[in-house]
């Protein structure tokens, strides 16, 4: 489960969105990286408690129902996790331009049609990975990762007094409204382990494992995710890192010398098969409102041969393909987090009503009523902050 989880997780946010955060939080994206860490853990700990209070197939648009007995909120919680992954598929395809262009130079339009249209022909094909498969993938992107802290660190200098002096910023309001800022891009990249709740029903003794692997897999994360920050910035000035398409590649070659070739395309495996995740749960998610009469009937049709939703994955890639060819990456992967939070806020309150009306189980993991009351006005707070920030400019 564990390595499901970072298979969701790390990969595809971390060797696409490096370059950006450095352009927005410069020497201070590693504290961005932090304070985003911060914001997942609490929400994974609600999520970890509701998986072991109702370990079924049905993620968040069910412990929306269980919390507020609402099917409206609970339609609209499916709608907004369905538009999530169809915003951050398409980051992901534009991160995707970035690394495929190290090996072809193609017009980015050319690519993202393409791309946007083998995907979704992948998913209406219909598609069954086995779990060691999506083991070893998962293996591979993690060793891309340790390969670039490795080399990065036999290439860097590291004590306490160049970290403190670079990486810990002032009191100055600036520095920290751009570490904010950067926090909410750096929050993208957590994003991943809330979809280990829906392959409940598939876990031996769900109710002690599902809850521990979202945990530890937050936990691997955000130190792998750090180590990379910190090297990064310390190694190659922020603003370089900014303007290049694929940052682990040109780290690696910064520090070896070597050509980037292979972190490139463990680059490429990480986003591209992130992407086509994100658009086979969006279409799934339409099938499942679908047939539930949540959403319209006709995104339930199931084509006889392939077994798999057509209407709801053309309509899928269709919106990618869009989305992907109108938005850059930075602003989509905000998006996508912004769309997160409202999610994680009302996950969060969720819990502390199902708490208040049950406040404990006997054999699933339980936190006091401060973790989801915490994590409620972190969300909701930094939900309102960047919107208060988005209404001013």
């Amino acid at each position: 489960m564990v390595l499901y989880g970072l298979g969701t997780t790390i990969g595809a946010g971390i060797y696409a969105l490096v370059g950006e955060l450095a352009g927005i939080a410069g020497y201070f994206a590693p504290l961005s990286f932090l304070i985003a860490s911060f914001m997942a853990t609490l929400t994974a700990m609600s999520f970890a408690e509701l998986s072991g209070r109702y370990p079924l197939a049905a993620g968040a648009a069910l412990y929306i129902k269980e919390g507020f007995a609402s099917q409206k909120l609970s339609t609209l919680t499916g709608l907004l996790v369905i538009l999530a992954g169809l915003v951050s598929a398409s980051a992901l395809i534009n991160g995707f331009v970035g690394y495929l262009h190290q090996f072809i130079d193609i017009d980015r339009v050319i690519i993202i049609i393409c791309t946007a249209g083998l995907l979704g022909g992948i998913a209406a094909w219909g598609i069954s990975t086995s779990v060691s498969i999506a083991a070893l993938i998962t293996v591979i992107e993690i060793g891309g990762l340790l390969l670039i802290i490795a080399v990065s660190f036999s290439g860097t200098t590291l004590n306490m007094s160049t970290l403190s002096s670079t990486l810990i910023p002032s009191a100055d309001f600036n520095q920290w409204s751009v570490i904010f800022a950067g926090a909410l891009l750096a929050f993208y990249a957590f994003i991943g382990f809330e979809d280990m709740v829906d392959v409940a029903e598939e876990v031996k003794d769900v109710k002690r494992n599902l809850p521990l692997a979202i945990l530890l897999t937050l936990a691997i994360t955000t130190v792998l995710y750090m180590l990379i920050m910190i090297t990064a910035v310390l190694a190659v000035a922020p603003e370089q890192l900014a303007h290049t398409e694929a940052p682990l590649a040109y780290l690696y070659q910064h520090f070896t010398g070597n050509s980037p070739t292979l972190i490139s395309i463990i680059g490429l495996l990480a986003i591209i098969n992130g992407a086509l995740i994100q658009m086979i749960m969006a279409s799934r998610v339409m099938y499942g409102l679908g047939s539930r009469g949540q959403l319209p009937e006709i995104l339930s049709f199931v084509h006889p041969k392939s077994q798999t939703p057509l209407l709801a994955t053309l309509i899928a890639t269709i919106v990618v393909l869009v989305l992907a060819l109108v938005g850059q990456l930075s602003t989509l992967a905000e998006i996508t987090s912004l769309i997160m939070l409202c999610i994680f806020s009302m996950i969060n309150l969720a819990l502390l009503k199902i708490k208040k009306r049950i406040p404990t189980t006997q054999d699933s993991i339980n936190f006091p009523n401060w973790i989801p009351l915490t994590g409620f006005i972190v969300s909701s707070g930094f939900l309102i902050f960047i919107l208060m920030d988005f209404i001013l400019l």
